[in-house]
């Protein structure tokens, strides 16, 4: 979802600039033509060497290079990229920023530069929050500029605060939003993820095999796309999408809730979680031992959160709402008969039991069929690509 963007890669003088190196190394891997510019400063930290190598391309860190010839360099490489970042920017290079300053090839490439501009302060949680870094920051919001806030935690000179540069996921869903469809804007979308666990004694749960990467996935996509999204997440061991908010839900009666009480606030929900059909008519309030013969469980059924949503279609106001078929036989068969059943305005239907598209799986081949029975199939994605693939129909339901 990067290939053959030109980013534009500004380096500034800290000790964060030893992650921008691996941040160089992912864009290049996803196939980003990346040109890096360092400041006299950030040569200090790390040598132009490590990032011509990384990012196999010529790296700039003057304004008058010996060998430019009659190359206007700080226009010529504004004119060239589709994104420009600058990662880290230290308090020097912000306040340079917000002032115009063009006193080296970074700072003038920003003046000249007509692409979107990303900006990811690192430096001291002292020096973040003075007065004169929040006004600088500002008035770069004002200028159009993209802000994304640094993290908390350990900082390299011992202290604590905020200041951290992000990690390389936040980057890149910094990076991805900025060249995404903000077709999603100021929608609120609930996704439902994961499993959900129906416990029997303190020890022991009926669960399924649902990882939650393509509900996640949903949500960072959407997120990217301009969404508020609530992401409604039975146990998993994924990473918290950057902002997102997140609701935990163990069973389905806690997610049943889960959604109820958001429902309002949506306009769009995508049930891509795998809810547990049954649970337990009673919990164990002890554990249950094991025993020379066999022991039967009495199952009763838990609320179909998606039909009971499909009910609620019709009246004014009313969310899209899309669900999700894992199947295992006749998979078109039954996405049909539960997009009716359910009264959804699309179902996304795929099989469980292949290699490459089954629970945990890193990789989706999807069907999606739509309200009015129309049919598009994908070929093996990620699922990312497949999140991608799953709003651009939801986009167009939507108009």
């Amino acid at each position: 979802m990067l290939a053959d963007k030109k980013i534009l890669f500004g380096v500034s003088g800290s000790i964060a600039v030893y992650k921008a190196a691996e941040w160089v190394r992912e864009l290049a891997k996803a196939g980003a033509d990346v040109t890096v510019v360092m400041t006299e400063a950030a040569t200090r930290f790390v040598s132009p060497l490590t990032f011509a190598t990384l990012s196999g391309r010529r790296v700039y860190t003057g304004m008058f290079e010996p060998d430019s010839g009659e190359e206007v360099t700080h226009i010529n490489l504004a004119k060239k990229c589709d994104l420009f970042l600058v990662a880290p920017a230290t308090a020097q290079t912000i306040a340079k920023l917000a002032n115009g300053f063009a006193d080296n090839l970074l700072t003038s490439l920003a003046l000249a530069n007509r692409a979107k501009m990303l900006i990811f302060p690192a430096m001291n949680s002292n020096m973040y929050c003075h007065g004169a870094t929040r006004a600088n920051l500002a008035r770069l919001k004002d200028y159009g500029y993209g802000i994304i806030e640094p993290d908390e935690g350990k900082l390299a000179c011992g202290d604590e605060g905020v200041g951290r540069l992000v990690d390389w996921e936040t980057a890149r869903d910094a990076l991805l939003s900025a060249f995404a469809p903000q077709d999603l804007l100021e929608k609120t979308v609930i996704i439902t993820a994961g499993p959900t666990c129906e416990p029997f004694d303190p020890a022991r749960h009926l669960s399924n095999r649902s990882s939650g990467k393509m509900g996640f996935a949903l949500a960072r996509s959407a997120k990217q796309r301009g969404a508020r999204v609530i992401l409604i997440s039975g146990p998993t061991s994924l990473k918290k999408p950057s902002g997102v908010e997140v609701i935990n839900s163990a069973t389905a009666l806690e997610m049943h809730d889960a959604v109820m009480d958001n429902y309002d606030r949506a306009d769009i929900v995508v049930m891509s979680a795998a809810v547990s059909d049954y649970r337990p008519a009673k919990l164990k309030e002890k554990k249950v031992k094991k025993g020379s013969g066999s022991i039967a469980l009495e199952l009763v059924p838990n609320p179909d959160i998606l039909k009971e949503l499909g009910k609620r279609k019709g009246k004014a106001g009313s969310p899209l709402l899309v669900g999700f078929a894992a199947e295992s036989s006749d998979h078109l068969e039954e996405g049909k008969r539960k997009l009716k059943e359910k009264k959804l305005d699309l179902i996304v239907v795929n099989d469980i039991i292949g290699t490459e598209t089954g629970f945990a799986s890193d990789t989706n081949q999807v069907s999606l069929i739509d309200r009015d029975y129309q049919l598009e199939k994908s070929p093996l994605l990620t699922k990312e690509e497949c999140a991608y693939l799953i709003w651009d129909k939801i986009a167009r339901l939507m108009q």
